[in-house]
């Protein structure tokens, strides 16, 4: 019984609290220290599916493509990230669906602070933080380059300031839509990546990408201003109550916190959405000068292949020049008598 608790103490969720419902009490939980332990069970979890995803597929189709080391790495990379975005995309997609967060915006506002989260939601947040804290120690593992390093160590630091900003901040509705949003344009990129290195003439995917990233971007920039501009600032509680889990929505009642915090966010996005158009630029750019140095190529071979041969008098037999009727075209030397 003792080893049991211990068990159920990395498994499963801790702090359950049963919160009054109309149909009588259901059970929710909140946050605490002993998250931890449960994160530390599922970092071990994250390492052997990570192992399994690695071994069983990435690596049969890497022999198979013989790809550099550098395209070796990042096949690997969006591999990995491939699967982890697909399975979060529909889990995450699942949760806010059965929760009611996309039937009722207001939900994502209303009754704030979140403290209390049902299990579906706790356990979400728990994955993800062990997926992305598995991914530090994953870079030793893969043996990723250094100059790789800072990169990846950037790109897993946002993600985890992010997760655990919007678990800690009990933002946790408004935290599942914009991980949703962000994990499916993150999918369609790493899959145009994949397609890319097994046929680098396909890059139809990217073009996708482009589309799904503009319309995530527009989402995400859209639901900020909805939940900072018009929702938190209509809560009802807007007293600062740590205890409680309130920690800012009194600041949204001053209108100049609430317009530096958008501006912050509208800055945000187009710093992002400039990088993304510099980059679709120079990709089109590269392209158009593939195609142009492709079409010289073409012209000046033909040309060449226009331009008309000057040919010996009679046909090469085993290199040598031999005449119309078989005899050499050499003037024979007459012998001295």
């Amino acid at each position: 019984q003792v080893t049991a608790k211990t068990a159920f103490l990395f498994i499963l969720p801790q702090y359950n609290v049963s919160v009054p419902a109309a149909d009588g009490e259901l059970v929710h939980y909140h946050y605490g220290l002993k998250d931890l332990v449960t994160i530390l069970f599922y970092i071990f979890i994250a390492i052997i599916l990570h192992a399994v995803v690695q071994e069983y597929a990435l690596d049969k189709i890497n022999r198979r493509l013989h790809l550099s080391k550098v395209k070796h790495s990042k096949f690997n990379e969006s591999g990995q990230l491939v699967a982890f975005h697909l399975t979060s995309v529909l889990w995450c997609l699942y949760v806010v669906v059965t929760e009611g967060y996309v039937s009722n915006p207001r939900s994502l506002w209303e009754s704030y602070p979140h403290v209390y989260l049902p299990f579906q939601v706790k356990f979400f947040y728990l994955c993800q933080l062990a997926y992305w804290l598995h991914a530090l120690p994953e870079l030793y593992f893969q043996k990723v380059r250094k100059e790789e390093i800072p990169r990846q160590l950037q790109y897993i630091a946002l993600y985890l300031v992010h997760v655990a900003g919007a678990y800690l901040l009990n933002l946790t509705r408004l935290g599942l839509i914009l991980l949703l949003l962000q994990y499916l344009a993150e999918f369609f990129f790493h899959m145009a990546r994949l397609v890319y290195f097994t046929d680098e003439n396909n890059e139809k995917l990217f073009n996708v990408w482009a589309v799904v990233f503009v319309v995530t971007r527009l989402f995400t920039l859209t639901l900020y201003i909805l939940v900072i501009g018009f929702g938190l600032p209509r809560v009802e509680n807007q007293a600062l109550d740590p205890e409680r889990g309130n920690f800012f929505s009194f600041l949204f009642n001053n209108v100049l916190f609430r317009m530096s915090v958008l501006l912050l966010v509208c800055l945000f996005q187009a710093s992002v959405m400039w990088r993304f158009i510099h980059f679709q630029l120079r990709r089109w750019r590269e392209y158009w000068n593939e195609q142009s140095a492709r079409k010289r190529a073409a012209a000046s071979g033909a040309k060449q292949q226009a331009k008309p041969l000057k040919r010996d008098s009679g046909y090469h037999e085993n290199g040598v020049v031999k005449a119309e009727n078989g005899t050499s075209p050499r003037t024979k030397k007459l012998k001295s008598p």
